[in-house]
Order: C-alpha cells, then structure tokens, then sequence
C-alpha cells in the first residue's frame, strides 16, 4: 500500500515521477506528493489524486534531475495537505517518503517533543524524519549514518526513499518488509514500489531485501545491509511490457483486466497442461511433489480474494488428492497458538506476493519446518523469494484494485496442482484425469463465450443498481464463488453483500428476505443443483429476486429465476472458472452505474503491504 518513484539521471524528474506515481495510484490514492533537488529542495504535495499533484506542479514548473514521490493509502493521520507524503524535519534539509508503518513512532515522537522537536501533522512517517535529523544534528556522523541509525531504532515496516539538499545527486533508500526496487537504466536509476513506474525506460531491476539500505546516483548504486555490510544484487530481467499496464482501449483497468481471462487462464496453463500426454507439469514444484503428496494435511494462507481462490483449492485437493486441506485467513493465523511442524505443507496464495499477513504466516510456518509453497503473480516478489518452492499465476500486471483474472488464474494453478498430487497418489482415475485435462483445455474459450454477449448481465445491473443490500447463495465449489460475488460487490459499488452457502440461508438470512432482497443464486454444480433448486423455491417464497448463475440446459434454475444469467456446462470442480465471470461484470455495471472510481475504489488499495 502506497506508492514510491525516485529518479536520478538526466531526465526532468518530474516528468517521470509523476508518470510512475500515476501507474502505482492503484496503491494509493489520499493524497500525493513529491520532492526535487535543483539549486534547493523543492517540496509539492496535495490531498487527493495524482492528478492534482499534476495540476499543483504544472504551476510550479518544477526542475530538477533528482527526486522522489510519494501517493498516499492513510494509516496515521487523515489525508490531507499536511500528512501528505514527502515529510521534513525542523530545518527542511532533506525530504522523505515512506510505506508501511513505525510501530514504535509514538514513543518516539514523545521523546523528541521533550528535545524541542515540534510537529505539524499525525504521521509515523514525520516522526521518523524528525528521528533521522535529531541523530544526524546531535552525533559527529554523516547524514548515511544517520538514516541507518535512525532505521535500527525503529519497530515496524518500511520502504523508504530520501533526498537531501546538500547531497543533490543521489537518493538513500531501503526496505524492510515494503517492497522496493532500484530500476537499472542507461546513466539512470529508478527507485519503485514495483516495477510498473520503471518498465517505459528499463527491463532490468534489482529487488531490495529487508534490512538493506542503498544509495542511488546517476551513476550507479551501492547496496549494503543497514549494519554496514557491502551486497552485490543480482539484476533481474522484467517479463513485463509497457502494453500491460496500459487500458488498451477499455474506459476502466478492471474491465480490460475481465476481457483478458481467457487469455490469462491460458497463459497460466501453457506447458503446464499436456493434453496428449494427459498429465499436469508444474516446473516450480519438482522435487518437493512427494512431500506435498505425503503431508499429514495442507494448510492454505491468504487474504481477501485469494483466500476465496484457497476455499475452491481445499474442495478441490480433498476431492482430487484425497489430501486434508485447512484454509487460514493469514491474518488470524500468526496470532492463534500454531499446530504446525514438518508433517504439514502451507501453500500461500497472493497476486502481488508481498502481502504482509501471508509473509508472515509463511515465516512462521518455515520456523517450524513446514514445507511452504507458493502462488503468485509478481515475479522476483518476497513471496516468490521466500517460499521453499512454488508457481506463477502468469496472469500479467493487475491493475484494477478490486481483483478479478489474479482469482481465475489462482484457482487455475490450484486445479493443476490438486490434479498432479492426485496422480501422483493414484487416487485420481485416467477416465476422469482425462476428462478434466480437456475441459481445462476448453475453459479459456468458454470463458470468452461468456463475455461475447454481456446484454442480460448488464440488463441485471440496471435493475439493481440501487438495491441497498445483495445475498449470494452457492454450495459445494460455488460457495467461495458467492463470497467472492458478494467480496466484488461491497468494493467497487459500496453496497452492502453476503455470501452464504445456499443450506445456510434456513439458519438465519432467510429472515433479510423481502420483495426488495436481490438473492443471487450460482447453480453451476450439477451435483448438488437438486438442492439449490430447493433454496430457490424458498428464496421465491418470500418474494426474493431471484438472479441465477446457471449451466446451459438447467431447466428448472431458468424457469425460477427471475433473471438466470447462462454459461457453457463443465465439470463441476471447474465451473468457478465460470460462474464467477458474470458476477465479476455485475459488479463491475452496478459500480459504473453508481458512478463510483471503479478501479480506485474509497478506503482500498491494491497491495496490502501493511498489518
């Protein structure tokens, strides 16, 4: 969460912060801001957009080929033009910019109060440059020296960059436990929360490790560990383009990052999926197949959507595998006294792979000497790295806040996992490997079926634009489905949504059920459609609305339903690589029709990098 772009070299640097900071507003969006070092330090920010910083600069007409910038996802203080990021200290000799968050900035601040320093807004962050400028003034050491200090005191999070006046041509910078990334160009150097500012002007990277502090210049950069201990980094090559980040035409990120699906669940199955050899290769987990065939159970981590795509994974390995599957939000399970050793596998599950609750679920999990897989999408991420071994999504960058193709392409690599242990434990049959290995072939062109004709899905949406409340009823695989459904609603469109499993609606939500009660019902699992067909008549009982998710040819759904959106039949434990699609787009037409910032949704921010 928030967003950092630093530049050194002999373009005007603001031009390319203000570029980079817009390609990572999905990280933050409360205010913005940025500092430039000419003949002075030159300080712009605003509350708001990056927009407005734009707007703000245009009439500043700043110079300068040094700076940093900063677009803002509020932990301490509301967002405003003082708790805008870059911060000062008293005498404004150098500018800070900061993700995560200084734990400890309370006792800190009380500390300094007492040595005179006074502050003007309620940020972690101001206390931490208030720390640096105290160190620096007081100790016979150079400002460097200060900053490491400064960062050996503090408890927390942070990915920092810092510019000084008197230093004009180079930016500190470092990292623990926010992501940061120094850009490698031709007599220019970047600094990035992720690669998505830097990719216009380079491929290549070097990815920051926690407790790693470097000094950027236009002519290269250092890296050493904050105690002084000089790193050589290897420098990655980015398989991202330029094209990927871009809107290529759609009015809003989430609704190109929809269309992409059947191409992105291709992607992710490519050279994994051997059709005429009918089996599953998953490179990123040879020689660790065994063990994960061998655990006493599987415990899945995450957060948010890829949590929902860990509920699908747990039907899917118990019903594949036959292996025992606990799902984990990531968040509760560092907390709780953990039950977890050797004879466990934790698979963790995150788009960005930088989420702080699964870091440190993973952390803990390898402590105890599980064995800890990976799913991500960024490649070079602190969960790529960490894990003891894992797989990519490939769904390319996802830009839209609320996510859609990371959940299709998570439950994609889950489904060829569950099916390679399942072969592997000989409980999975030829008969039906062989059916699933076609299906999954074909579910990246039924997926575009789906999205050929989208009129009934956006017909619905009309309808219920102004509902105030939703429910979502699934079972069986298509439970996490409505939790999902229920999930996208509440974040794009703020209307309140419930998913539930469809036999739980008798134990209390039956009670919410009137003529003004939108129930969206998925009945895309054949084998338990006998049951849904149930809840539906229950539903239709008390006057419901009725907006039904259903297999071609499921008679009895359609003629129920007051709206029954179709997709193509398929086998039960793939039909979420469906069903969610059209409850993806109904979301997406509610919010529009709401007129609210689809892709910048109030409160949210794409990677949740902090606690």
């Amino acid at each position: 969460m928030c967003g950092i772009v630093g530049y050194a070299g002999g373009r005007q640097a603001s031009e390319v912060i203000l570029k980079g900071l817009q390609r990572l507003e999905y990280r933050g969006y409360d205010s913005a801001g940025m500092a430039l070092l000419n003949d002075d330090l030159e300080l712009i920010k605003v509350r708001g957009k990056v927009r407005d910083l734009a707007d703000l600069a245009e009439k500043h007409d700043p110079h300068g080929t040094v700076g940093i910038g900063h677009t803002r996802w509020a932990t301490h203080g509301e967002p405003n033009d003082v708790n805008a990021h870059p911060h000062t200290g008293t005498h404004r000799q150098f500018a800070l910019v900061h993700n995560g968050i200084i734990e400890n900035y309370n006792v800190i601040r009380q500390d300094l109060e007492k040595k005179g320093h006074t502050f003007t807004g309620e940020t972690d962050t101001e206390v931490l440059a208030h720390l640096i400028e105290e160190i620096h003034e007081m100790s016979d050491i150079d400002f460097y020296q200060a900053v490491q200090q400064a960062l050996l005191q503090v408890e927390g999070t942070y990915g920092i960059a810092i510019v000084h006046k008197y230093h004009p041509d180079r930016i500190i910078v470092a990292r623990k436990g926010s992501p940061l990334l120094i850009g490698v160009g031709d007599g220019e150097y970047f600094v990035a929360s992720d690669a998505s500012p830097v990719i216009e002007y380079t491929h290549k990277v070097v990815y920051l490790e926690d407790e790693e502090i470097a000094v950027i210049t236009r002519d290269g950069y250092e890296v050493s560990t904050l105690k002084n201990v000089r790193l050589t980094k290897e420098v990655h090559e980015l398989a991202m383009n330029l094209e990927q980040i871009e809107k290529g035409g759609f009015p809003h990120f989430m609704l190109k990052e929809i269309f992409e699906q059947g191409d992105t669940i291709g992607d992710c199955m490519r050279g994994r999926l051997i059709v005429d050899e009918n089996r599953i290769q998953l490179g990123g987990l040879d020689g660790y197949v065994d063990r994960l065939c061998d655990a006493r159970r599987v415990i899945i981590a995450a957060c948010g959507t890829s949590w929902h795509s860990g509920l699908v994974g747990e039907y899917l390995f118990e019903y594949l595998a036959r292996i025992p599957v606990e799902v984990e939000y990531a968040s509760e399970f560092r907390y709780r006294e953990q039950l977890i050793d050797e004879q466990d596998v934790m698979i963790v599950i995150s788009q960005s792979g930088e989420t702080a609750d699964t870091l440190a679920a993973l952390r803990e999990a390898k402590r105890r000497g599980a064995l800890v897989l990976g799913i991500c999408n960024v490649v070079g991420s602190t969960i790529a790295r960490e894990t003891d071994a894992g797989v990519y999504t490939h769904a390319g960058p996802e830009i839209g806040v609320a996510s859609t193709k990371a959940f299709t392409a998570q439950v994609t690599v889950l489904t060829m996992m569950a099916m390679l242990a399942g072969r592997h434990r000989k409980v999975l049959s030829d008969e039906l490997m062989r059916e699933l290995v076609r299906e999954l072939r074909d579910v990246p062109a039924r997926v575009r079926a789906i999205l050929e004709d989208t009129s009934g899905i956006e017909k619905v949406a009309r309808m219920f634009t102004y509902a105030p409340n939703f429910l979502y009823l699934g079972r069986s695989y298509n439970f996490p489905v409505a939790l999902e459904g229920a999930l996208k609603l509440k974040e794009i469109s703020y209307i309140h949504a419930e998913g539930y499993p469809a036999a739980e609606m008798k134990h209390g939500p039956i009670a919410l059920i009137d003529e003004h009660m939108p129930v969206v019902v998925i009945a895309a699992t054949d084998h338990t459609n006998e049951k849904v067909v149930s809840n539906i008549e229950e539903v239709k009982a008390r006057k419901g609305r009725i907006i039904a998710i259903s297999s071609n040819g499921q008679s009895d759904v359609a003629r129920l339903a007051e709206f029954n959106l179709s997709i193509p039949e398929i086998h039960d434990c793939l039909s979420p690589l469906l069903a969610v699609i059209p409850l993806q787009l109904l979301s997406y037409h509610i919010a529009v029709n709401r007129k609210c910032h689809v892709d910048q949704p109030r409160n949210l921010a794409k990677s949740v990098t902090v606690e």
